[in-house]
């Protein structure tokens, strides 16, 4: 059974940093395409950055310059460090794994973790 466990939320102050981690189990996603949305209380879950075998990544405008994702495929994991935080950052974060279309298209991937919260304050 396939299970991605997200870790590293909390509560931060704005202009904070935050370092989340999501680890693989059941297959390994080493060849496979990993990302991750948020979704904020009473909006829908949007992309934040997806990550492709080889290295090449993608952002969505909201997070580029603040957030870097990676990847370890020895240890099939996919981090996001989350620098410069703001108060709009606040979501649930969901790590997501094997994309099959467009990578902002919450249908395209096929599996999803439970999220892990991030609130920050202003």
């Amino acid at each position: 059974q396939v299970q991605l466990v997200e870790s590293g939320g909390g509560l931060v102050q704005a202009g904070g940093s935050l370092r989340l981690s999501c680890a693989a189990s059941g297959r390994t996603f080493n060849s496979a395409v990993m990302g991750w949305f948020r979704q904020a209380p009473g909006k829908e879950r949007e992309f934040v950055a997806a990550i492709w075998s080889g290295g090449p990544t993608y952002y969505a405008e909201s997070v580029k310059g603040r957030f870097t994702i990676s990847r370890d495929n020895a240890k099939n994991t996919v981090s996001l460090q989350m620098n410069s935080l703001e108060p709009e950052d606040t979501a649930v974060y969901y790590c997501a794994a094997d994309l099959r279309g467009a990578p902002i298209r919450v249908r395209s991937w096929g599996y999803w973790g439970q999220g892990t919260q991030v609130t920050v304050s202003s």
